[in-house]
């Protein structure tokens, strides 16, 4: 299982962690070496769609997770500036130049 930290433009956001299977998670992170992910680009994939709601049913408590695999943005789309290939390593390699 994968674990997807889901970050939403809430000002009470809780940045809930979810589980996925590793097929699940390729469906959302499509390419190679993908981390991040905005929802807002797979809305119009139902079968993205189908996964996240059972994705939804597998909430895990922080204290129990082993790492985060993938980071999902919703209603936050003025951040892809900071991660232009749609990886975590985006933001540390540009630090600095917002």
């Amino acid at each position: 299982m994968k674990n997807i930290q889901v970050i939403d433009r809430a000002m009470n956001c809780a940045y809930d962690i979810f589980a996925a299977t590793d097929e699940e998670f390729k469906l959302i992170f499509p390419d190679e070496g993908q981390d991040i992910q905005f929802a807002e680009d797979i809305y119009s994939n139902e079968e993205a769609q189908m996964v996240l709601s059972r994705i939804w049913q597998r909430r895990t408590s922080k204290k129990n997770v082993n790492g985060i695999h993938g980071t999902l943005f919703y209603q936050l789309e003025y951040k892809k500036q900071f991660y232009p290939n749609f990886r975590e390593e985006d933001l540390t390699i540009n630090k600095g130049r917002a």
